[in-house]
């Protein structure tokens, strides 16, 4: 094993100083059996995960994640690694489930030609190619991952029946909503106009005048079907709404609700009470969560023995120095 770690290490060396022209020398960060992570590769890797997340995220939730990625990069790039040199001495093939997933995407985007996606990239700074190439190693990883892991997973019913009666509080499906609502904008009206459009809505529902027809003249929220907002959740409308509705009764009107954004008249036309999930409206969905804890155990496992099993050198454990 010794002997051939050297091998494989010297073979790796004399491969890149073959590659580069001159005294060019780029920068190893990591040996990977035969193959090898550059410098400039996780500088890449490394900052297009950040711009991804600046998309995605902003103040500490962006910084939290930023400080996880220098510290977990590396080697989530070795695993990929690892896992598409298992998918090339495997042979797998992926080439027609490549030509599926790039129609789909052409499909999804109303695209009716390969030469329309190219340009539809180009036009977002993407390389077709760079792409095409990326899309199969993924598919190649994912690959290897049903062959080793994936099918081999079964569920064992005694153990979804009893993920059932050990977890009751999970299968509660709490109370929905269906409110209609007059809303007023704190931030397009004054406090004082605020208070006078609250105390003429008030006084024209005491008169008689439908909700319905004072949705349409005075709310600034949806008009549509009476202000019909649709069916909410518990724990999905505003704190303060939420409490508002639980006190009406079907066809009630609230008393005006002040929430973070403005004040609401809430009227509530229907109501579905809460209730516990039989096991057989259970099922799939414990199935489902099992499966996953499952399979991201046995992936673990999997990826271990991997790295056990190859030859791995970090030169670089802080290839930025950040």
């Amino acid at each position: 094993m010794i002997v051939k770690k050297i091998c494989l290490l010297l073979l790796a060396m004399m491969a890149i100083s073959l590659l580069l022209p001159g005294d060019v020398v780029e920068e190893i960060v990591a040996i990977v059996n035969g193959d090898v992570i550059t410098l400039s590769e996780y500088r890449e890797q490394f900052n297009t995960t950040v711009q991804m997340l600046r998309a995605q995220l902003s103040g500490e939730a962006y910084f939290k994640e930023y400080e996880r990625l220098k510290d977990t990069l590396l080697d989530m790039m070795i695993t990929d690694l690892l896992l598409l040199q298992k998918a090339r001495e495997q042979n797998l093939n992926v080439k027609e489930q490549l030509k599926a997933t790039i129609e789909k995407i052409k499909e999804d985007n109303h695209l009716s030609s390969d030469e329309e996606l190219i340009r539809a990239m180009n036009a977002q700074g993407i390389d077709y190619n760079v792409w095409v190439r990326e899309l199969e190693e993924n598919l190649m990883r994912q690959a290897v991952i049903y062959v080793e892991v994936d099918r081999n997973i079964v569920l064992d019913d005694s153990e979804i029946v009893s993920y059932y009666k050990k977890n009751p509080e999970e299968f509660i499906v709490p109370p929905e909503y269906r409110i209609k609502a007059i809303y007023l904008s704190s931030a397009t009206n004054p406090a004082y106009q605020l208070e006078e459009k609250r105390n003429i809505i008030s006084e024209k529902l005491k008169s008689g005048i439908a909700f319905e027809d004072l949705v349409a003249e005075y709310s600034e929220g949806p008009k549509e079907n009476g202000g019909d907002l649709g069916f909410f959740k518990k724990g999905e409308l505003d704190r303060n709404i939420e409490q508002g509705v639980e006190k009406l009764k079907l066809g009630e009107i609230s008393s005006w609700i002040e929430a973070k954004n403005g004040w609401y008249l809430v009227k509530l036309e229907e109501k579905k009470d809460s209730y516990q999930k039989t096991f057989d409206q259970a099922r799939s969905e414990i199935e489902q969560k099992l499966y996953l804890q499952i399979r991201e155990q046995k992936i673990n496992e999997y990826v271990k023995k991997l790295k056990e099993e190859s030859f791995i050198k970090i030169l670089k454990p802080n290839p930025l120095n950040l």
